[in-house]
């Protein structure tokens, strides 16, 4: 299967074929691959803001002078 597309229905018809205990394995590693993906997005986006900082590019203020700038 490595480089084919399969369809979505095809890949529930194979979990469906899986014994209950394989399925609910599979739930799991696959809700933990999500987590980690997340976590690795919000690192590269804290990443990217402190290289803005560092730059230069982050404007400091309350959140009374964030709205009046949105509002202008």
């Amino acid at each position: 299967m490595s480089g084919q597309i399969v369809a979505f229905h095809e890949v529930l018809d194979m979990v469906e074929s899986l014994p209950e205990d394989q399925q609910e394995y599979l739930v799991d590693i696959v809700r933990r691959r999500l987590n980690e993906h997340g976590r690795q997005m919000i690192a590269e986006r804290i990443k990217e803001a402190r290289e803005e900082y560092a730059r230069g590019e982050v404007k400091t203020g309350s959140v009374d002078e964030l709205m009046r700038e949105l509002l202008e």
